[in-house]
């Protein structure tokens, strides 16, 4: 990482610390619920279910907002469209401490999740048009490891709350901690321009009168692409969130762990989570897609067999550590697919996903 990261510019180095934290911040924001779930359980008197919506309400409210992001982006730049997004997604973090009742916090859920669907899509095509191509790949698959620490960060900021707070003030605490991320705009807004081929491509478009039309991924040539990279991430965060949500509660009611233990527990297995990202990120150059297993080859991984397999045998909302991350590097291929395709439709060296 040392030798390409040099070689990058001042600009592309203040983009990628810029991204990098707003991944982190955001994962942080979004995974502090997953620790609090056995708390407001007991706290409120409501079912798993109702907890599993709490958690659902945000995934789905972020795959709308990643779509309102990117059309934003569009239209009022990258830059300007991820301050909004984390700063949202802090404030509505922020707020959820707050919350009285089952029926506000899903509401605010929903709200928050809103930015943390934004500024993924605003971040992932910033850092696609500020890195140049030779590294591009690398400084992506970097920037998601940010993920990992963010994730680390909530669990250890949840056991600490825990452990010098009584519950019925920890959960709210740890909520609240969740207004940080904002000061990250001060740091965009100072070191972070918008991308030049963007200024060139929204001037180009303005003097020909072209209008950006979001519903063109679902038209040809691109509409192959759109859908199976929509189906691989699909797949690939569906898979993932389903253990991450439940694996602190997992830890707390079956193998009756305490919340600073369940935390630290989940601390720790985030090491492993930055170390795959750091090394899908290691590539030199895109792999064929010969490498990758087709989406027939992912439903017949062993990890997910295993889920599948303890699932069935003792009815654990999560299967264990063991199946917690499925292919981190899936789903940033997925992502260059799609922005490649995106940026150059008519690229002959663009690989293939099989189905």
């Amino acid at each position: 990482m040392v030798v390409w990261y040099s070689e990058l510019s001042k600009r592309e180095k203040r983009t990628f610390w810029g991204c990098f934290g707003g991944w982190a911040l955001d994962a942080m924001d979004v995974q502090i619920f997953s620790f609090l779930i056995p708390t407001l359980v007991a706290a409120w008197g409501i079912s798993q279910v109702q907890a599993g919506l709490l958690g659902t309400s945000a995934l789905v409210a972020s795959a709308i907002g990643g779509w309102i992001g990117g059309v934003l982006s569009d239209r009022y730049g990258r830059v300007r469209v991820m301050q909004i997004t984390v700063m949202w997604f802090a404030v509505f973090t922020f707020l959820s401490g707050f919350t009285q009742s089952y029926e506000q916090l899903l509401v605010v859920r929903c709200l928050q999740g809103l930015g943390f669907g934004g500024e993924w899509a605003a971040g992932a095509v910033l850092m696609g048009e500020i890195i140049r191509p030779a590294h591009r790949g690398k400084a992506v698959g970097s920037v998601q490891s940010g993920y990992a620490i963010g994730w680390g960060a909530a669990a250890l900021l949840s056991s600490l709350s825990f452990a010098v707070l009584p519950d019925a003030y920890a959960w709210r605490a740890t909520f609240w901690v969740g207004l940080l991320p904002a000061l990250l705009v001060i740091y965009i807004r100072r070191f972070i321009q918008e991308p030049e081929v963007f200024e060139t491509a929204r001037r180009a478009a303005q003097a020909a009168g072209i209008k950006t039309r979001p519903l063109d991924i679902f038209r040809r040539p691109l509409l192959r692409t759109t859908l199976l990279a929509s189906l691989l991430a699909l797949g690939v965060q569906g898979s993932s969130y389903a253990i991450i949500t439940w694996l602190p509660t997992f830890l707390r009611t079956v193998r009756h762990l305490s919340s600073v233990g369940a935390g630290s527990y989940v601390a720790v297995v985030t090491l492993g989570a930055f170390c795959g990202y750091l090394t899908s990120a290691s590539d030199r150059r895109d792999r064929p897609a010969q490498e990758f297993p087709d989406l027939r080859g992912l439903l017949l991984d062993r990890r997910f067999l295993l889920h599948v397999r303890a699932v069935r045998q003792r009815g654990d909302p999560v299967a264990g550590p063991a199946v917690r991350l499925l292919h981190p590097g899936h789903l940033r291929l997925a992502r260059a697919l799609f922005h490649r395709a995106v940026s150059d439709p008519g690229a002959r060296d663009r690989p293939k996903l099989r189905l």
